[in-house]
C-alpha cells in the first residue's frame, strides 16, 4: 500500500462517519443556511448544550479579532463552521483554509469569500507540517471526543514551533467524554457521536502531555481561550 493510500486510510479510520453524517443533516444544515438556532448537542442524559449559530453566522466579533491579531502565518481554522473566520482574515488578505465535514458549512464559508474544503481534521489535509497557526475555536476541542488525540493531530499539521489557539469551555473544572446529538428539540436527534467538553486546566494539561507549550490565557467577553506553541 502507497503512503498516501495509508495515510488515506488512518485518517479515515479516524474520522467518526456518525459525527460527519450529523453535522451534515438537516438540523445544523438548515440552521447554517438561516443563520440562527435554535441549535443543540443533546447529551445521552437528556441535556441540552446550545450551539451558538447566530455568533457564528454573524462577523467576527471582538473576542475573535483579537484571537485573529494574534495569528501567524497561513492559518488553518478546524471546524471552520461558516467561515467567520476565514473571511475576516481573507477580507485582510491573509492566507488561511478553514476545513469542516458539513458541506453547507462549507458552502458558506465560501460564499463569505474564504477557502474551505470538506475534510476532518484527521483526513489528508493540504500543508501538512507547515501551517502557522491552527484555530480550534468555537468548542472544537470536542472533535472526535479526544482531546489528546486531536492536539496530537494539531502538532503535527503546524510548522515546528507554530501556534495553536484553542478555547476552552468556560467552567475550570469541566473535563468529560460524552455522547451527543445534533437537535433542533422539534425534529427527532440525529446519530449519537463523541464529543469532548474541556475546561482550560484539562486543556493545558492535555496539551502538555503531547509536547505543546504554553504562551498566553486569556479570557474576553466570556469566553476562555489558550495559545499554545508547538515544539
Amino acid at each position: 500500500m502507497s503512503g498516501t493510500r495509508a495515510a488515506a486510510r488512518v485518517g479515515h479510520q479516524r474520522t467518526a462517519p456518525a459525527a460527519e453524517r450529523a453535522w451534515s443533516a438537516d438540523p445544523y444544515a438548515d440552521a447554517l443556511r438561516a443563520g440562527r438556532g435554535p441549535l443543540f448537542l443533546r447529551r445521552d442524559d437528556g441535556r441540552l448544550l446550545p450551539l451558538d449559530v447566530e455568533r457564528w453566522c454573524a462577523e467576527a466579533d471582538a473576542a475573535d479579532l483579537e484571537v485573529l491579531g494574534r495569528c501567524e502565518g497561513a492559518v488553518l481554522d478546524v471546524g471552520c463552521g461558516p467561515g467567520r473566520l476565514v473571511a475576516a482574515l481573507a477580507a485582510e488578505g491573509r492566507r488561511a483554509l478553514g476545513i469542516d465535514v458539513s458541506e453547507a458549512a462549507v458552502a458558506r464559508t465560501v460564499g463569505r469569500g474564504g477557502q474551505a474544503l470538506r475534510r476532518s481534521v484527521f483526513d489528508p489535509l493540504p500543508g501538512v507540517g507547515r501551517w502557522g497557526t491552527a484555530l480550534l475555536l468555537d468548542g472544537n476541542v470536542g472533535i472526535g471526543g479526544d482531546p489528546v488525540a486531536l492536539l496530537r493531530r494539531l502538532g503535527r499539521l503546524v510548522a515546528p514551533g507554530g501556534l495553536l489557539i484553542a478555547e476552552a469551555v468556560p467552567r475550570p473544572e469541566v473535563d468529560e467524554r460524552v455522547l451527543v446529538r445534533v437537535t433542533d428539540a422539534r425534529r427527532p436527534p440525529g446519530a449519537a457521536f463523541p464529543w469532548a467538553r474541556v475546561g482550560g486546566p484539562a486543556l493545558v494539561r492535555y496539551a502538555r502531555a503531547v509536547g505543546w507549550r504554553v504562551e498566553d490565557e486569556w479570557s474576553t467577553e466570556g469566553r476562555v481561550f489558550v495559545a499554545l506553541r508547538g515544539e
